[in-house]
């Protein structure tokens, strides 16, 4: 078993830097409305001719909020 070398960068801890915070696990419920609301705050900032497409799909997950609110 060969010995680590004494001046192996690898071998030395990295220096100490910010915590990052813990990653938190969302259920499939939570990313649909967090998504449904990121979707209301794009519509709201564009332009009517531009915001059909995403009306749609936010028309969807007002749908999809609505079976998870009935559960």
């Amino acid at each position: 078993m060969p010995l680590p070398k004494l001046n192996d960068p690898k071998a030395t801890p990295a220096p100490s830097k910010p915590e990052r915070k813990p990653w938190k696990k969302k259920s499939p419920v939570e990313v649909v409305l967090e998504q449904a609301d990121k979707l209301k705050a794009e519509i709201a900032e564009m332009e009517e001719r531009e915001s059909k497409p995403k009306r749609k799909q936010l028309v969807k997950f007002e749908e999809a909020r609505k079976l998870f609110e009935g559960m």
